[in-house]
Parts: structure tokens; C-alpha cells; sequence
């Protein structure tokens, strides 16, 4: 997502619960997740969507070198897609999706930072 593209009304943003980037509800169903679409197929299917994002986050993040960003480090998001990132999401992955994803060898750790995983 490009940060021409954020949305003026910031109400309808929404956070992926794996990876924290934020994008509204019709672009993550038109294009999915820029990061995590191999794993929650949240393209095309709305209700996906709604059990892999959130609308309660705190913070963001405009990463556009994440190579070279210490924020990008701290937030372990330094090997995700260009875009904007919340800084902690309030939310979990629904179980079945945490078992497909463990059962693929992917760590799923909670973006709430406000507790601890």
C-alpha cells in the first residue's frame, strides 16, 4: 500500500493479526495481505478477512526501507512488504489458522504488545 493511498478516514483501517500491516477492509479483499496472503487467503473472501485483521490497534508505522530501519528490527516486521505497520494489535488468529500455520513451521506470535504472548 502506498502512503498516497491511506484512506482520510482512518476509522475503517484495518490490522493483519500475523504481520500488523494496515490497510482497509476492501483492499485487504481485493488484494489480500501484502505479506501473509500464502498463509490466511484473506483475497476475495471477506469474512477471512474480518477473522485475520483487526480494527483495534494502537500507532503506525510508514516503513519504506526496511532493510535499513532499527524500527522496522524492533518491530520484527524488517523482512515484510513496504507499507504501514500498527505498532501493537489488539486480536488472535482464529485456532485453526494458528494449527495451520504451526503445522507449516510458522511461529505465530500475538502483535499486542500490551500483553504478553
Amino acid at each position: 500500500m502506498s502512503l498516497q493511498t491511506v484512506p482520510k478516514d482512518l476509522r475503517n483501517l484495518r490490522a493483519c493479526l500475523l504481520c500488523s500491516l494496515v490497510k482497509t477492509i476492501e483492499q485487504y479483499e481485493f488484494d489480500g495481505c501484502d505479506n501473509c496472503e500464502d498463509y490466511l487467503h484473506m483475497k476475495g473472501n471477506r469474512d477471512v478477512v474480518y477473522d485475520c485483521t483487526s480494527a483495534n490497534f494502537d500507532g503506525m508505522i510508514a516503513m519504506i526501507s526496511p532493510e535499513d530501519s532499527w524500527v522496522a528490527k524492533w518491530q520484527r516486521i524488517e523482512r515484510f512488504a513496504k507499507g504501514v505497520y500498527a505498532v501493537s494489535v489488539t486480536g488472535r488468529l482464529p485456532p485453526g489458522v494458528v494449527r495451520d500455520l504451526r503445522s507449516r513451521g510458522i511461529e505465530y506470535r500475538q502483535r499486542d504488545t500490551s500483553q504478553k504472548s
